[in-house]
Formats: C-alpha cells, structure tokens, sequence
C-alpha cells in the first residue's frame, strides 16, 4: 500500500511518498506560484471593494487549482498524512474528501515551516507506528 505524507500551506507542498517497509520514500515538491495573499484592512474609499473583491477571487480561483494539482499527486495513495502550519492542511482535506479520498486520510496534525527532511522523517515515523 502506498502511504504518503505532505506538508502543505498556500504556497508549496512538499509531498513524501512510501511504497514499503523500510522505503526512504520519494519527495515531490508542487508549487502554487503565488505570493503572499494580501488583507486589506479599514479603509473608506467605497473604490477599495470591487477591487479587492476582484482579487479575493483570483486568489481563491488560484488556490483552488493548486489543491486540485496537489490532489491529483495523491490519487493512488491507500493512505495520506496532511501537515502544515495553516488554513491550507483543512482546506486540502475538504478537496481529497470531495474526490473521494477523506476516507484515505490517515491524520491531519498541525506542523510549523519545516525542511524537506523533517518532512520525511515525521511521515515515516507516523508510519511506522
């Protein structure tokens, strides 16, 4: 059974893949492309709205792609492992659950900006459990 583990937030997944005991695993990385999502906060030019509106939507527009890419890495996974600081980890789950993979998702658990290798050992770790 191929177990995976990602770490994700709005900006990158790093994504670790298992295929067996003992496997070190595989690390993907998929990029978002997009910057910093800026708030506007107060303001009382009635202009600010349908602008800010306009670019809500493409960062939602945006983010929504990206879990699709991110969702198509995980397809074939018998089990998955979601990390990340964020909003991004329950956002993803919501996504794999509406393609028909919540059943697969063997945790979602909070985790701060971490190297490639951390990622690696915690996934394994998790697994080998």
């Amino acid at each position: 059974m191929k177990q995976v583990g990602l770490w994700i937030d709005h900006r990158r997944a790093v994504i670790v893949t298992l295929e067996g005991k003992g496997d070190k695993g595989t690390v993907q990385e998929v990029l978002s492309g997009m910057e910093k999502h800026i708030r506007y906060e107060g303001g009382s030019d009635v202009q600010e709205g349908p602008a800010e509106d306009q670019v809500d939507k493409r960062y939602t527009g945006h983010l929504s792609k990206y879990y699709e890419d991110v969702a198509d890495h995980l397809k074939d996974a018998g089990a998955i492992l979601i990390l990340g600081p964020g909003e991004a980890k329950t956002e993803l789950e919501k996504v794999l659950a509406h393609h028909g993979l919540g059943k697969v998702v063997a945790g979602v658990q909070a985790a701060d900006k971490l190297t490639d290798n951390q990622i690696a050992v915690l996934v394994r770790q998790h697994y080998q459990k």
